[in-house]
């Protein structure tokens, strides 16, 4: 595989790709990033059909370079929506999946733990002035509206977290050109990624920022560090790898080649400039936090993520009952969301990883230029 292999696949100058971000992406990042010769990535998880054909169009009206949408895939109970051919995307999912039971609709169980887990948030939200929500009719979009609409906008790539795609997502991927790029936490998960017909692979380690990724075995049981993840997925399939997890500027660019990755995706550096989503305290937050305080927590979410250790992840931990995904994330986005308004930095997810100390630069441009000079000479396109 060669140093090229990536950028020549989406025909982007330089193999640097901005990770997608939950909650906390923007227009003005993704294009940036694509501007300046990179994949930008914007994620659409939470988002409806109407809301990603608005955010489409503006991406479009930002850049005419290529640019990659995420999604996340169902996991088997949290939408048991068929798809064309009568299977359930869940179904190709197995393992770690099992971390989490039905969730949109009303059985009892989900009912008992959003009841259970508002009670343990409910100091947040009075602290706030905020009322304890009542569950909503659903908590995410089903993933046939995403796709479709997803479809529709045509961006030159689509990567998808906690899965593979079904034979039908990918057959109509190709059918409009789009390139696949799935997310491995291990080997295998690279190599039934690789089984399921994608165009790319990002080899995620743990030292990332965010939701860990993993499909196959629970999160817990598959930490796997880049180092030893990146070298061994590269040899275990025959499609371009991207490097994620640690790398902010071009020293881990440099060492992710070394061993072996056809690119790199960047989350956390790109997190901390003026173009994101991120709010003040979030920023702050990047700039201050050493990789050994970090924390993996299903606090905020329900399921594992990196980010900062600050007060809501310490007491929800402390209080317990913490909800199966995507119950726990959304009641604490009620929160969450007000916290962001005020700038209350301990009430929200300050996801960054265990780099974050190496995020130095507050403007895109210049993290994507420090990115750059570690490319090997033949990936430095003009």
């Amino acid at each position: 595989m060669t140093a090229s292999a990536f950028a020549d696949l989406l025909g982007i100058d330089r193999p640097i790709v901005l990770g997608p971000f939950g909650g906390l992406s923007s227009i003005e990042l993704t294009a940036t990033v694509s501007e300046l010769g990179g994949l930008g990535s914007y994620g659409l998880y939470g988002y409806d059909a109407a809301r990603i054909a608005e955010t489409g169009d503006a991406l479009r009206t930002a850049t005419d370079r290529p640019f990659a949408l995420n999604v996340w895939l169902p996991i088997p109970g949290e939408n048991k929506e068929p798809d064309e051919t009568g299977e359930t995307v869940a179904a190709h999912q197995t393992g770690a999946a099992r971390e989490t039971s039905a969730i949109n609709g009303t059985d009892a169980s989900a009912d008992a733990s959003f009841d259970r887990a508002a009670g343990a948030l409910r100091p947040f939200f009075d602290e706030l002035g905020v009322p304890v929500p009542t569950p909503p009719e659903r908590y995410l979009p089903p993933i046939g509206e995403q796709w479709q609409a997803v479809l529709d906008v045509r961006p030159a790539a689509v990567s998808v977290v906690f899965g593979v795609p079904t034979p039908a997502m990918v057959d109509e991927a190709r059918g409009r050109g789009i390139r696949l790029i799935g997310t491995a936490t291990t080997v295998d998960e690279a190599v039934a990624l690789e089984a399921s017909g994608v165009d790319a692979i990002v080899a995620t380690g743990l030292e990332a920022a965010g939701h860990r990724v993993s499909f196959l075995r629970p999160a817990e049981e598959s930490l796997v560090g880049s180092m030893a993840l990146i070298p061994q997925v590269v040899d275990a399939v025959d499609v371009p790898v991207v490097a994620a997890g640690g790398i902010a500027d071009r020293r881990g660019v440099a060492a992710a080649f070394a061993l072996g990755a056809s690119g790199v995706q960047v989350g956390t550096a790109f997190l901390r400039t003026r173009q994101s989503a991120a709010n003040a305290a979030h920023r702050r937050a990047i700039a201050r936090t050493s990789a050994h305080e970090t924390v993996l927590t299903r606090a905020m979410s329900g399921r594992l993520s990196r980010g900062a250790r600050n007060r809501a992840v310490r007491e929800i931990e402390a209080r317990g009952d913490i909800a199966p995904f995507p119950i726990q994330n959304w009641l604490t986005g009620r929160f969450r969301a007000e916290a962001g308004r005020r700038g209350i930095g301990d009430l929200q997810s300050l996801w960054l990883g265990q780099s974050a100390r190496l995020a130095v630069h507050d403007d895109a441009a210049d993290v994507f230029a420090e990115l750059s000079a570690g490319l090997p000479e033949a990936s430095r396109f003009s």
